[in-house]
């Protein structure tokens, strides 16, 4: 039972919440479909722009409704610090 509890607290740690406008570059590399180059352009576009929408994180290049399908559950918007 304890083993049991352990993964599910491992698993729940490795799909946390993450922040689209704070979030590091190793952080965003961490949601499904992103590799260096998408959390390089993420970072890049947040520079200029701050997120107050999920679905603005579609003006980045190379992001897509699909990439927002797949990651909705494990992306949040916190506040902007441009």
């Amino acid at each position: 039972m304890k083993i049991f509890i352990g993964l599910i607290i491992s698993l729940g740690l490795l799909f946390a919440s993450v922040d689209i406008n704070n979030a590091s570059k190793s952080e965003l590399m961490k949601l499904n479909g992103v590799g260096a180059k998408k959390a390089d352009a993420i970072i890049a576009y947040r520079k200029e722009n701050c997120f107050n929408t999920l679905k603005s994180l579609t003006n980045v290049k190379g992001i897509g409704n699909k990439f927002l399908e797949k990651n909705k559950k494990n992306l949040i918007i916190g506040k902007c610090k441009r």
